[in-house]
């Protein structure tokens, strides 16, 4: 048996060797990128907020549940709903369970790789008697990252695992407010039910006034023909909306993750609550997006990407070990006298490619480029959304105000002028006018109420909802 004195010095060094070189990592210093291009600052407020003073806490978007800002106890139940139920952010959570493991893979190929092998043969032929071989021996082999390119893969695959875990955020954040805008439109359905309702109870009043009139010899028949016109228009206005509502039911059961034929939503006061929401500052923007953050996390996992390629210009080294023992007896397996043992340090190197290396390296940067741009765009397109979000914000509070006006008005002019109608002062047709124009300006005054509802949850979404860029800190590991 080999002495193991004249052993331990060679492995030292060796593994001194493997440990110094393990710091010459080949790939870039990673940079997070400028959110926009080069020689442009990020604005320091937003142009449509001017003069925009919310009455709610700074930190109320901070607080995660963002939809109890519209203080609708349904609309609390049926959001909760969504993050465990929804198919959609079951995708996303598979997609980042599958992330980690990724991340847990590449980490242990850090580690040594241990095996343990045993086996038992027995050979012979002709007049030679049979002969037992049994068979022990454990190995281990290991690659040390003297490049980087291991890490460089870590590294990667823990940004890629960031950027999933954003993603599941955006796909939470993209169905709650789905759920919320179908959610209201629903509301805004039965209010519009409720008030055609009333309306064709008075259009009913109406046709008997007209038939009265008719029959008195006072009205012409025409009259009535237009009364009988307009009631049944307004009829089927009352079942589009029906067919309406039942849609809107429908697709709230499917984000709820529930089928359509055992979900039921029955109708309720329209609580028209719109929140006033704190937007903060531009920059505050890519610490509260998600999908900023994926984008960027892209980018760190490109920037890894071009070590991985840079480190094919230089050898892989692999170290292994083997210690066992080979005998015609089970229970010599386990002499120490018997065994022999190997250790061993090997290295690879590709000497010709046709460039193949040159192109991968080139191919990685042209990515990282591309996720750069790419981050860049989307940040461009949420300081717009929530621009947009702003502006919309205040002009429909503005609209809401002239249309609550109208309706108010109009309702005046109907009453007035089916006044006449029964004094025989005007026309039916002037009836007819004077009763589309309040039913259109009652329609007008639902429909930007719920306007403003969908676009507070537009601006809420365009600012990230609750979530928050340390939400990331802890999603690789």
């Amino acid at each position: 048996m080999i002495s193991m004195r004249h052993t331990v010095p060679t492995r030292l060094t060796l593994l001194a060797l493997a440990a110094a070189l393990a710091g010459c990592a080949v790939g870039p210093a990673y940079e997070r990128p400028d959110p926009l291009q080069a020689g442009a600052a990020l604005p320091g407020t937003y142009k449509e907020a001017e003069g925009w003073v919310p009455a709610a806490p700074a930190d109320a978007l901070e607080r995660g549940p963002w939809w109890t800002l519209f203080e609708d106890p349904e609309l609390d139940r049926l959001a909760r709903q969504v993050e465990a139920a929804n198919q959609n952010v079951a995708v996303a959570v598979a997609n980042y369970a599958q992330a980690r493991a990724l991340v847990a893979q590449q980490r242990a190929s850090l580690f040594p790789v241990v095996t343990l092998g045993a086996g038992a043969d027995r050979a012979g032929g002709g007049e030679r008697s049979a002969d037992n071989s049994y068979r022990l021996q454990i190995g281990a082999s290991w690659e040390p990252d003297v490049f980087g390119r291991l890490r460089n893969a870590v590294t990667g695959a823990e940004a890629s695992a960031q950027a999933t875990a954003a993603d599941l955020a955006s796909a939470v954040l993209a169905a709650q407010g789905e759920l919320a805008i179908n959610y209201f439109s629903l509301r805004q359905t039965d209010a519009q039910r409720e008030m055609l309702a009333s309306t064709i109870e008075g259009y009913e009043r109406v046709l008997q006034i007209t038939s009265n009139r008719f029959e008195a010899g006072i009205a012409a028949r025409s009259d009535v023909l237009q009364a009988q016109t307009q009631l049944a228009n307004a009829r089927s206005d009352a079942l589009g909306l029906q067919n309406q509502r039942a849609q809107l039911e429908h697709a709230i059961a499917v984000l709820v993750g529930q089928t359509p034929s055992t979900f039921a939503l029955p109708p309720a006061p329209w609580h028209v609550s719109v929140p006033d929401v704190p937007v903060g500052v531009p920059s505050t923007l890519l610490q509260r997006r998600p999908d900023i953050a994926a984008a960027e996390r892209d980018v760190a996992a490109a920037n890894a990407d071009i070590g991985i390629a840079r480190s094919a210009y230089f050898p892989n080294f692999g170290l292994s070990a083997n210690y066992g023992n080979t005998t015609s007896r089970v229970g010599d397996l386990f002499s120490a006298s018997a065994a022999a043992w190997s250790f061993g340090l090997s290295a690879a190197q590709t000497i010709f490619n046709a460039g193949a290396t040159r192109a991968s390296v080139q191919g990685a940067e042209a990515r990282h480029q591309a996720t750069v741009a790419r981050y860049r765009q989307v940040v461009l397109d949420a300081f717009a959304a929530v621009e947009n979000g702003l502006s919309a914000t205040r002009v429909l509070e503005q609209q809401q105000q002239l249309r609550a006006e109208a309706a108010e008005a109009a309702g005046l002019v109907e009453e007035q002028i089916l006044n006449r109608y029964k004094a025989g002062q005007v026309s039916y047709t002037e009836v007819v006018q004077a009763q589309v124009t309040a039913l259109n300006a009652r329609r007008s005054l639902v429909q930007v109420q719920a306007d403003r509802q969908t676009a507070a949850v537009s601006l809420i979404q365009s600012l990230g909802g609750g979530w928050q860029e340390a939400a990331l800190a802890t999603a690789a590991r």
